[in-house]
Formats: C-alpha cells, structure tokens, sequence
C-alpha cells in the first residue's frame, strides 16, 4: 500500500514535470515569436523613420514624388503605389516641370482637376482606408492587374481640404484589411502632407525670382537656366529643341497712342494668347520688353513652324481689348531657329547662346521683310 502511493507521488510528480516541460516549450516559442515581432516592428520601425526623413529632407519637388513612389515601394516591398493629387489649376504640375524633370519620369503619380468620380472613398477620406482591392472602384487610381488583392489609401491633406492620396497596393489580401491598425498610416500621411506643403513652398518661392510681375511668365533668367537643361535633355535623347522668338510690331506706337497702361494690357493679352497654343511641356518665357521666347522640347522644324504660325494667327485674329470702345489690332513678328546637340556639344550655355542669336536674326529677318510674318533661320 506504501508503495502504491509512493508510485502514485512519483507518478504525479512526473506529470507535473511533463506539463512544467510542456509549458516551458511553449513559453519558449511565445518569447520567441514574440522576439522576432519585436525584431520586426523594430526594423519597420527604423526603415518608416528612415523614408520619413527622406521624405522631409527631399530637395524639390521631383525627389519628393520620387521618395513617394519609389522611396516607399522599396522601402514596404509593395507591388503598386501611386499618388493622387487634385490640381484644377495645374499649379504642382508647372512647379514639378519647373525643375527640369518630364512627367515620363514619374509613373504613378496621377494629376486630376477633381476627386469627384474618381473612387468612392475619397467622399469621406480624412482617415486611412484599407481594404479589398475593387477594379470599378479603384482602378483609376492603382495601375489594374491580376495580382491586385488589397490596398490602403492615405489622405493627402492641407489645413483640413483634402488634396489627394497615396495608395498601397499588395499581392496578398490579409495585407491591408479594415482591422488593421492603421496609427502608421496616419503618421505617414502627416508627414508626407506636411512635406509636400514645404516642397511646394519652396517651389513658389524659387519660381518668384524667375516670374515676370507684369505677365506672370517666366522670365529671362528662368529662361536662361531651363535652356541648358532642355539642350541637355536634347543631347541625352538624341532629339532637336526648336527655340521661337517673338516681337510685338510696332509696340512703341501703341504705347505712344495709348499710353503704357494700354501697352501692359497689350502684353497680358498676347501672353495669354501665346499660352493658349504652346503644350504644358513647352518653356515660355519674357525675354524683355515685348519680346517673348519658347522652347519646343522634342519637336521638329515643321512642327515649330506650324505652332509659330498658330500663335501668329491667334494673335491678330482679335483686336486686343485696352479700355476703349475700339480694341487695338496687334501682330507679331516671329523667328524660328533649331538645334539638335551632338554629343561631344560640352558647352551647353554656348550653344544655348548661339541658337537664341540665331533665332533673333531669323526674327530681324521677319520685321525686315513687312512683320506681321515667320521666318526661320537656315543654319540648324
């Protein structure tokens, strides 16, 4: 009987043994996951404050829609992600142009001139919203594909209007679902705004010194550094820039009639004409008193010809309208020169200088021969 119970000890005890055993298995493989979790919010911790920085420390507004859509792609080993931004006055857009890059640089970046009809979510998108990815809802925001399984869209906003989003997209549909925290997206739509905000910002601000006042162009010193940049953009593709000069005829004569009010109307007016034809990719600009200059990227002689002739008819087709019951007939008088830089072209303010002489000589050639006309130089 003493034995029996000193079996039944010794079998409780290696009972208990095994469960205390079974328990610290477990123990050990919950510190274990619940290591690597750490491990693994700690290095997404560390590469969100990374791109974050990255984002805030962006220069302009190229390399802050470049972080945004590559930088955050890489850095959350997305599939997709694009950015939405309302633009109705195509302000970001001149500002992004501004700083040398084309639009073809930026896949996934989508301008609109309202949110409305886009996608569902942005009636009420102040907070993150994940979810299924829905082709009749979000495929005009995200690129459609087989692969598209969830998605989160993070609002872009500025003093509480909302300007657009950035939008994730995943393979897997358990990565984005509406039970998913969503404090990290709230704190990357924060940052990404406010830095937007200061790109934008600063994008103004430089462009300020290269805006004339009277017209709102740019003006010659925008002109001067976008030239070496065009020529450069040129030579890498292996394309021909086409630089336009034009001269209001008889200027002095309608400031002499009228007076200079009537003559600054005069030149609003024809800028406004002028930038009715050229593209949003083209480089317009005041080069002085009433000559204005524009660059064609990528665009032939017979096609710079065909614009020149354009502008040439849109501003003499109605009297401009000064304040008087009569408006006044202005024409202008154009010069057309071309360039196709060559490779070992190193001195490309050089060759800037050189086409704009040359497209100034064709111009003198068009006020020579009765205005009112187009000529084009023969050189290039």
């Amino acid at each position: 009987m003493v034995k029996d119970a000193i079996g039944g000890i010794e079998r409780e005890a290696m009972e208990s043994q095994d469960k205390l055993t079974a328990e610290l298995a477990r123990a050990k493989r919950l510190l274990a996951v619940l290591t690597e979790e750490v491990e693994k919010n700690g290095d997404i911790l560390q590469r969100s404050q990374q791109r974050e920085l990255a984002l805030l420390q962006a220069d302009d507004l190229a390399a802050l829609f470049k972080q945004l859509l590559f930088g955050l792609k890489e850095s959350y080993r997305l599939d997709a992600v694009t950015v939405v931004l309302c633009d109705p006055d195509h302000d970001i857009r001149h500002l992004l142009l501004a700083t040398g890059a084309g639009m073809d640089e930026f896949p996934g970046l989508i301008f609109i001139d309202a949110l409305a009809g886009l996608s569902p979510q942005y009636v009420a998108l102040r907070h993150p919203w994940l979810g299924a990815y829905s082709a009749p809802d979000h495929q005009l925001i995200l690129p459609q594909t087989e692969t598209n399984a969830s998605i989160a869209m993070i609002p872009l906003q500025h003093k509480g209007k909302l300007l657009g989003s950035i939008n994730f997209c995943s393979a897997d549909a358990e990565r984005f679902t509406p039970v998913y925290a969503i404090d990290f997206f709230d704190h990357l739509g924060v940052i990404a705004s406010f830095a937007l905000e200061n790109a934008v910002n600063r994008a103004r601000l430089r462009r300020s010194g290269f805006t004339d006042v009277l017209t709102g162009w740019n003006n010659r010193r925008y002109l001067q550094v976008r030239l070496v940049e065009e020529l450069a953009r040129a030579r890498r593709d292996a394309t021909m820039l086409i630089c336009l000069m034009l001269d209001i005829d008889y200027f002095k004569r309608i400031n002499d009639t009228f007076g200079h009010a009537a003559g600054d109307e005069v030149l609003k007016e024809i800028a406004q004409r002028i930038e009715s034809q050229v593209r949003a990719s083209d480089v317009a600009a005041r080069y002085g008193g009433e000559e204005f200059v524009i660059l064609l990227p990528n665009t032939d002689a017979a096609s710079g010809e065909l614009l020149a002739e354009r502008i040439r008819t849109e501003i003499a087709s109605i009297p401009v309208d000064i304040g008087r019951q009569e408006g006044v007939t202005v024409t202008v008088s154009i010069g057309i020169a071309g360039i196709a830089p060559q490779r070992d072209d190193l001195d490309l303010k050089t060759v800037g200088e050189s086409l704009i002489a040359r497209a100034d000589v064709a111009l003198y050639r068009a006020k020579s021969a009765g205005r009112d006309q187009i000529a084009v130089d023969t050189e290039g």
